[in-house]
């Protein structure tokens, strides 16, 4: 799985996108026909507090499974939004064993 990132407003270390292909791949152990995914990270101004946004699109076949997570760090936004990819997988593996 090719795991792409960009960032909005901001420029990335090599530690945070790490992090980001690190966990992201690992969602290739709950299903093995991942294409890719594509992960933005932005940065909100929202008053004082700036809150961190990633939003992870993975390209299935035939679906594009999306989570978006806003916190205040982006390792948490990103930890989030592989719990929610997770679900989303079981549900898409569970349409498939359906169908056949």
């Amino acid at each position: 799985m090719r795991v792409q990132t960009e960032t909005v407003q901001f420029k990335a270390d090599k530690k945070l996108l790490d992090f980001v292909d690190d966990k992201v791949g690992k969602l290739d152990h709950y299903f093995d026909r991942i294409t890719s995914a594509h992960v933005y990270l932005k940065l909100e101004n929202s008053g004082q507090v700036r809150d961190k946004i990633a939003e992870v699109k993975l390209h299935v076949p035939g679906d594009v499974l999306i989570a978006k997570e806003t916190s205040k760090t982006f390792e948490e936004s990103i930890d989030e939004a592989v719990v929610k990819l997770k679900r989303q997988l079981d549900k898409y593996k569970e349409k498939l064993s359906e169908r056949h």
